[in-house]
């Protein structure tokens, strides 16, 4: 298990698909916002949080048609479909590597990002706890997204529209708990919220994104 998690980690960074390109991305979207919302600092420091999310959000969509693409093409997946390593182990493995390259350095850079948007004093440290949170949800719903399209020709596109509307929750509760923590308002429901939905991803989607995978793989 731990060899497999070290060969994911070596491909998707020497792929060039995790790290550096979500970082760029998320950079990209917080820097575009104040030219198209005007840089009055009051009105950035309302949206921020909403952006930050957003921007998470997306950088993570980017990069999940890498999740078993890579091995598929390759004939690894198949392997490992046959392998004594049950699949729900390897879409767990999967989907934490993806994490490690791309939730965790969002997290990390996102409160330097945060005063690109004048986001307020007391909402970084909300800013950390929730994207921590969320985005092993964010990964875990993106591989079962990816394991329903493994195999199909430019399944990117319909990859983003089946995992989109399951984003939208994550993308509610942790944006809202990002808000009240910032505003100084009570933030506990939203935030165990969002903890339980990423709870409740790791623990169901992996069996349904093996599934889904036996399934492309007959």
């Amino acid at each position: 298990m731990i060899a497999l998690l070290i060969r994911d980690l070596k491909q998707a960074t020497r792929a060039g698909g995790g790290f550096g390109l979500g970082l760029s991305f998320f950079l990209i979207v917080v820097v575009l916002v104040p030219f198209g919302v005007g840089p009055d600092s009051g009105t950035l420091s309302i949206i921020a949080p909403g952006v930050l999310w957003v921007g998470a959000l997306l950088s993570c969509l980017l990069t999940l048609d890498r999740i078993f693409a890579l091995d598929y093409e390759d004939g690894s997946l198949d392997l490992l479909a046959t392998a004594p390593i049950p699949m729900e182990a390897v879409v767990g493995l999967k989907a934490l590597t993806h994490w490690l390259v791309t939730g965790v350095p969002l997290t990390l850079a996102a409160p330097v990002l945060g005063v690109l948007l004048n986001l307020p004093t007391g909402g970084y440290g909300w800013l950390l706890l929730t994207l921590a949170i969320g985005t092993p949800a964010l990964s875990m719903i993106g591989a079962f997204g990816a394991a329903l399209t493994v195999g199909l020709r430019r399944g990117g596109l319909l990859l983003s529209l089946l995992v989109l509307p399951l984003y939208v929750p994550t993308l509610i509760f942790g944006a809202e708990a990002l808000r009240r923590g910032a505003e100084g308002l009570p933030a506990t429901t939203p935030l165990l919220m969002l903890a339980g939905i990423t709870a409740g991803s790791i623990a169901l989607l992996p069996f349904a994104a093996a599934a889904a995978i036996r399934i492309n793989l007959r």
